[in-house]
């Protein structure tokens, strides 16, 4: 909020009682001094109980009166995808900066619309794509730009889990599911954010996918095969229905490759390898303190002191045209609005 000091705790509101939101911002908040001051959700005796455990200052009922509540400076959106841009809109529009739970759209016109209610409410906007704000993406990135593997030749980002339990809403086409929606849309931001290694933005030119067995248009695994302007390939995407889980990065170069083994979950591993031609192989630490937890600082940084966001809602918009080119190649469904 305009004149806040830089150092006052952010007063956010929470939008559902979603499982994430312990991990996400919960913690992060209370490792970091920043209030929690309002939640709802659809049930009062589960918004009750979240608020209980989670030393949310108060209950409100319903979703409106979060952002309608004057104290209520900022707005986490964990809601089922289906919901996240309409909500979206909505506190921009109320003049809540917002920390958006990823994916921020079912599509790229959901997401433009979002962009242009951010553009003129003059709010800041953080889609939750939370690796990038940790040191280990941070020094992928510084290793790849000083030449470390050489010139990028391969960039590929596997995401692999178990599958959920059937009635789980990942499974709901209603609710925006789908693996893409819930796991490649990490692999596929990442390729992204490495495409400045590789000249520029990647296109899809081929996907591959499964729907899930009964779900009609709800992928239960995706592969998008990428190039980039230098002519570098990639591979990105992800299964939800895997007997192992992965969540690895590898770029390759032409001078050896790099590896991250947890990418985009550096509180469950945080090392990278770094192997070059002719040279003893490089283990590095850079530390399990969440992404979630630095992702929170940058927004507040973002809110207090007019620090750029990375994942912005800009950015936002050509990830969303990335997910719907992947799924238009696959032939799983088309863009979930016209």
């Amino acid at each position: 909020m305009a004149g806040s000091p830089a150092d006052e705790p952010l007063r956010l509101g929470v939008l559902g009682a979603a499982r994430i939101t312990s991990l996400s911002v919960v913690a992060p908040a209370a490792a970091t001094g920043h209030r929690l001051v309002a939640v709802a959700a659809r049930d009062a005796a589960r918004a009750t109980a979240f608020a209980d455990e989670h030393g949310v200052e108060r209950v409100l009922g319903s979703y409106a009166e979060v952002l309608a509540d004057p104290d209520v400076e900022a707005v986490y959106n964990p809601l089922p995808n289906a919901l996240h841009a309409e909500w979206n809109v909505r506190a921009a529009e109320a003049g809540k900066h917002v920390l958006a739970e990823k994916p921020s759209a079912l599509d790229a016109t959901e997401a433009r619309r979002v962009r242009d209610a951010v553009h003129a409410s003059g709010v800041v906007f953080m889609e939750a794509f939370h690796y990038p704000y940790h040191p280990l993406f941070q020094r992928v990135c510084a290793l790849l730009g000083d030449g470390a593997v050489g010139e990028v030749e391969r960039v590929e980002a596997v995401l692999r889990m178990p599958a959920p339990p059937e009635d789980d809403p990942r499974w709901s086409r209603e609710l925006g599911g789908g693996a893409t929606m819930d796991l490649g849309c990490y692999a596929l931001s990442c390729v992204r954010l490495l495409g400045r290694f590789a000249g520029g933005e990647p296109r899809v030119v081929a996907a591959r996918a499964d729907t899930r067995a009964g779900r009609p248009g709800v992928d239960e695994r995706l592969f998008a095969d990428l190039e980039f302007p230098s002519g570098a390939t990639g591979l990105a995407g992800s299964d939800m229905d895997s007997a192992d889980r992965d969540m690895s990065l590898t770029v390759r170069g032409s001078a050896g490759e790099l590896v991250v083994p947890m990418f985009p979950v550096p509180h469950e591993g945080d090392s990278l390898v770094l192997r070059r031609d002719g040279e003893p192989e490089v283990v590095e630490h850079l530390g399990t303190r969440t992404s979630y937890t630095y992702q929170l600082e940058a927004f507040a940084s973002a809110v207090r002191q007019g620090t750029p966001v990375l994942t912005d809602a800009a950015w936002s918009v050509a990830s969303a045209e990335l997910v719907d080119a992947a799924y238009a190649a696959s032939g799983v469904r088309e863009p979930a609005t016209a």
